[in-house]
Formats: structure tokens, sequence, C-alpha cells
């Protein structure tokens, strides 16, 4: 059997938790998109829509047609920041709340099914080796851009 790589085996974990949550997500007529959207607002203060997209790791454009679609669900509400006038908030509704408390019980739901299944030596290392991908991927460790 050849030996998969850590990048391999990162893609296709993700992608098997991407599905899962997309079924899940699909019975409300939602995906795991929206649902992690709804996690990344705050729920009493709303979020800057320039803070959300930075905060999601998505680009602008992505995110503003996600926001869009949410907006027309009823799921959010766009308001003028009163810190920047040209910036914009993006609130939950309370359909918006409703809905990403459902969101919520899902992700802790995941997360305790792995606590079960996993020891929590297992999962410590888990989020160590996490943070030494994320330190070398965010801060260019692996390949620099002068190597181009």
């Amino acid at each position: 059997m050849k030996e998969k790589t850590i990048d391999y085996v990162l893609r296709t974990t993700w992608l098997t938790v991407q599905k899962m949550y997309n079924e899940e997500a699909s019975k409300f007529d939602s995906t795991m998109a929206t649902g992690f959207t709804l996690l990344s607002i705050d729920p009493e203060k709303g979020t800057p829509s320039t803070a959300l997209g930075p905060k999601m790791g998505m680009e602008a454009t992505s995110l503003s047609r996600l926001l869009k679609t949410m907006e027309k669900k009823g799921l959010i509400i766009r308001k003028p920041n009163p810190n920047d006038g040209r910036g914009v908030i993006i609130s939950l509704t309370d359909f918006g709340i409703e809905k990403r408390d459902y969101s919520k019980d899902k992700v802790l739901l995941f997360n305790e099914a792995i606590k079960n299944n996993v020891s929590e030596e297992q999962l410590m290392h888990f989020y160590e080796v996490s943070e030494v991908i994320n330190d070398l991927v965010c801060n260019k460790k692996i390949y620099n851009q002068s190597d181009s």
C-alpha cells in the first residue's frame, strides 16, 4: 500500500466532513457554508462585513454571493456601521439566530462524537499538528514567494 501524504489525508477528511454537514444542512434547505457563516456572526452585536471574510477565510466575491442568498432567505440583515459610514454590519434576524443555534448544535454533536471515539491524548496531538501546519502555511515557511 502506498503511503498517503498529509495533504491527501487533510483534504479527503475535510471533504468527508463537508459532505456530512451539507447532507445535514440540505434537510433544512441550507448549506454548510451558510451554517458556518451564521456561526461566524456575533449574535448580539453583529459583525462588520469587512471582518467576516478574513474570519472565515473566504474571498470577498464568494462571501458577497453567500450573504446575498442569506439575506433573501431572511437569515441576516445589513445595517450601516455606526463607527464607519462606509461599512456595513451583518446582523442575524430571529430566524437567523434560530438557524445559528441549530448549526451550533450540529457542530457540538460532531465534536462530542469525535471526543467519544478518540482519546484525549490523540485529540491533543491532532490540535498540536494542526497548529504546526497552520503556522507553516500562514507564515510562508514551506513555499516562499521568491521560489516562483
